[in-house]
């Protein structure tokens, strides 16, 4: 059983990075666009307001990038860190817990996002793809164990 679910543990990875980057990318979204039911129950955040407005492009941007898995670790340290921004800057001062403060989302999301940093974006990303071409490419370039040493 538990050989079964190290095997899966890569895709399991991947499909946990494709759903939290889309949700994030639908916070984003409804506030700069007014979709999915808009900011804050409806309508947009004003262009250029901080930190709204900043934020809603991160998750927007980010979210989108992890989803895709393409510069997972980045997009996920800066989201991360958007939403430990968040947390403590708008929910925290309100009261100590997330379930107190309203600040569930912003803390879920920071630590999910946190966690990709260290792990990567599993199988199925845009990464890999780019990943597998340059160890090819390298190994190309790398002399081959038979061939004689070059003097430097």
């Amino acid at each position: 059983m538990s050989a079964r679910l190290n095997r899966a543990q890569p895709y399991a990875l991947g499909l946990f990075r494709a759903v939290i980057g889309f949700l994030f990318a639908c916070h984003g979204a409804a506030s700069l666009f007014g979709v999915l039911g808009g900011a804050m129950g409806g309508g947009t955040v004003p262009s250029g307001t901080w930190p709204g407005w900043y934020a809603a492009v991160i998750q927007l941007v980010g979210g989108t990038l992890v989803a895709l898995g393409l510069g997972t670790r980045i997009a996920a340290l800066v989201a991360s860190g958007s939403m430990a921004y968040a947390y403590f800057k708008v929910h925290q001062p309100e009261s100590l817990f997330p379930l107190q403060n309203g600040g569930e989302a912003s803390a879920v999301f920071c630590w999910a996002f946190l966690l990709l940093v260290f792990t990567g974006p599993g199988a199925v990303a845009v990464d890999r793809l780019f990943s597998s071409r340059t160890s090819a490419t390298r190994e190309d370039r790398s002399p081959r164990e038979n061939s004689p040493a070059v003097p430097v």
